[in-house]
């Protein structure tokens, strides 16, 4: 028996930006997992069992960057590629913050599809890097909500910073 339901399908337009580094892959997945370290979980279920306060929560559980990111999920899928023919180099993250998760949370628990945000490494044919990553604004705009769109924004700045800090080139896309 099928449940009662009914469904909607939303086109969701996404511009994946992706930067080519003239570094070594490992020298680059070195400095981004230097750069967004991964969240510590123990921490958060610490903090949550303390009950404490957002605020707390928020600051103690950011990354230490301007743009804040930590890692929720980092995966090195070489070796299983490597089996399937594919010897190349790669690595892919969730990254993102709590507050700007839930300040979308709040007006949609849906927009956490698109949060945290996925961010792929792998290295090129030409010896150097290639980042790639959807731009958060791009996606999060077809809620049709004001201030998700607005957060969307906000993680495009974040995801501008952070690769400035890898010393990257911040895309045009996420100028604003």
């Amino acid at each position: 028996m099928a449940l009662p339901a009914s469904e909607r399908i939303v086109p969701v337009p996404v511009n994946r930006i992706e930067v080519e580094a003239a570094v070594a892959f490992g020298t680059l997945r070195r400095a981004f997992e230097a750069e967004v370290p991964p969240v510590d979980a123990a921490r958060v279920r610490e903090l949550l069992a303390q009950g404490a306060e957002w605020r707390r929560l928020t600051l103690e559980t950011a990354g230490p960057g301007i743009h804040r990111f930590v890692r929720f999920w980092t995966d090195h899928p070489t070796p299983v590629m490597r089996v399937g023919g594919a010897d190349i180099p790669s690595a892919v993250y969730l990254i993102g913050d709590y507050a700007t998760a839930a300040r979308m949370f709040r007006h949609d628990p849906g927009a956490l599809l698109y949060t945290p945000i996925r961010v792929e490494l792998h290295a090129s044919r030409a010896g150097g890097t290639v980042l790639s990553v959807d731009q958060p604004s791009s996606s999060l705009g077809s809620f049709g909500s004001n201030k998700i769109t607005q957060a969307g924004f906000e993680l495009d700045r974040m995801l501008g910073d952070l690769l400035e800090e890898l010393d990257l080139p911040r895309p045009s896309v996420l100028r604003r």
